[in-house]
């Protein structure tokens, strides 16, 4: 890939030195696995989970005779992918072999595509931000290529005292490869990148995101140079599977660099490892260059081919994705551009919304996702697939609100409860007594006793109108919440001779 600096050196991102500030330059590639039930070349499985070896076909394992047949769900998967990354789709790509060896590896050659891809040049867009007045800072990250390819299998070194171990579940399994352009220039970026790459594939069904069960991990590649020189030599950090390592390891790796050019060191390009323990990367071997796999073409399978209509089909098919998906909710709900960031930030998270915000006022509805549910479920540790308040629960409190039928800070109290202990709003509130009091007369009464019991407070509020949200916090304590607030303040005012 041919090296563009398409970013203009910004000093609020340069990393002060002793002798002058630097410039952090970070490039991704990131393996995704597709979603699919069978591998990429046989038709083994591909659940999760499953004791070692047992996802294993012939082909898998590479025995004599046995060959590569392409599965066609994972050509679309990538084409989607690619679609959803705005990029050029490749009508014809071509596979190759790369030869390495290594015991998870049982071909000897991994089957890849080097030259010709499937799917070419696009971009994604991030968002950084909001800054201390509000706003966001979009930039374009370029995507070099996609690739196909199959994953290796995974050696265990913990089982046995003095051997290792091969599981060939993996072995096989469909990945692609999403390879960005140097455009990052700090680890928030690649954060923010990482972040909204994850939320795509999600969106469009064609991985499933999930780090921890390694379905999406990153190979990171760090240089720092002065502001406006050269690209540095670049240092490749293998596997880091944690959106919050990836920003660990590029922190601790620019620091390192920086280090070394001004003790007056060279960078030699290599792969490291990054330890999350010791929050610092490692050598892990010098870097290998294109030569050194003997990549060719594989001659077991032919050229991959489609026509326009193949894709028109695909991308007839695709879901709203992120970006636009927040920018309707912008314009068609009046949310600001941050609640509609949160909201979207998860595909589960926008269809949750969008079931409570059906029918009902959007801004209200988002409030309450984002600072009350969301906020509950990040206490206890939970995701949105988790969540025991279902959107019509949700909806039946807001709806309770609105009614009059409770009050703001009766519905705090009853999505507690919901929250804990599930069941019908309505019939909770009914229950429980809960209603609103909105009977003026009995309202009256509280405020007179308030007001009766407080003669050096009614003394204050002449001097300072503004006093008067201590009566209606009195008036509210004293009827236990249930009162009208829009009630009480009225007759407070009226009560105290404030005029409006």
């Amino acid at each position: 890939m041919t090296l563009v600096d398409v970013r203009t050196p910004d000093p609020k991102r340069f990393i002060p030195g002793a002798t002058g500030d630097w410039e952090v330059i970070v490039g991704m590639e990131v393996h995704a696995q597709v979603l699919s039930n069978s591998k990429l070349f046989s038709g083994a499985s591909t659940e999760f989970g499953k004791p070692q070896n047992s996802n294993v076909s012939l082909v898998d394992a590479a025995m004599p005779g046995m060959l590569p047949v392409i599965n066609e769900e994972c050509v679309k998967q990538a084409v989607r992918t690619g679609l959803g990354l705005k990029a050029q789709i490749n009508k014809r790509s071509l596979f190759d072999r790369k030869n390495y060896f290594y015991p998870d590896l049982p071909q000897g050659y991994q089957i890849s595509q080097f030259k010709d891809p499937i799917v070419g040049e696009g971009k994604i867009v991030i968002s950084l931000g909001p800054d201390r007045q509000g706003q966001f800072e979009d930039i374009e990250i370029g995507i070099e290529r996609l690739h196909l390819e199959q994953d290796a299998g995974k050696s265990m070194h913990d089982q046995h005292a003095t051997m290792s171990y091969v599981d060939l579940n993996r072995s096989g399994v469909a990945l692609m490869e999403i390879v960005s352009k140097p455009d990052m220039r700090s680890s928030d970026e690649a954060k923010a990148y990482m972040t909204k790459l994850r939320s795509i594939v999600r969106y469009l069904g064609t991985c499933d995101g999930n780090m921890d069960e390694g379905s999406m991990r990153a190979d990171v590649n760090v240089s720092v140079r002065r502001p406006g020189e050269a690209f540095g030599t670049r240092c490749e950090i293998k596997n880091v599977n944690s959106i919050r390592f990836i920003g660990q390891a590029i922190e601790y790796e620019a620091r390192r660099q920086i280090g070394i050019l001004e003790d007056g060191g060279e960078i030699e390009q290599e792969t490291r490892l990054f330890d999350p323990n010791k929050g610092e990367t490692r050598s892990m071997r010098s870097k290998e260059d294109a030569h050194d796999y003997r990549y060719f073409p594989d001659p077991d399978l032919l050229p991959l081919e489609f026509d326009d209509a193949f894709v028109t089909a695909l991308a007839a098919d695709l879901p709203e994705l992120p970006d636009d998906k927040k920018e309707r909710f912008v314009r068609e709900l009046g949310l600001s551009v941050y609640d509609a960031s949160v909201l979207v930030s998860e595909k589960a998270i926008a269809d949750y919304f969008e079931a409570v915000a059906a029918g009902r006022d959007g801004k209200t509805a988002a409030n309450w996702v984002i600072n009350d549910l969301l906020g509950a479920l990040n206490r206890t540790g939970k995701d949105i697939e988790q969540t025991p308040v279902s959107p019509a629960q949700l909806g039946a409190i807001i709806d309770l609100i609105k009614a009059g039928t409770i009050s703001g800070k009766i519905a705090k109290d009853l999505f507690e409860i919901v929250l804990t202990e599930g069941g019908d709003p309505a019939e909770i509130v009914e229950a429980r007594g809960m209603k609103q009091v909105t009977d003026t007369g009995a309202i009256e009464k509280a405020v007179d006793e308030i007001i009766a019991a407080n003669p050096d407070q009614v003394e204050k509020v002449k001097a300072k109108p503004t006093m008067a949200a201590w009566f209606v916090g009195q008036v509210m304590k004293a009827t236990g919440g249930k009162a009208n607030p829009q009630a009480v303040q009225a007759l407070v005012k009226a009560k105290l001779g404030i005029e409006e």
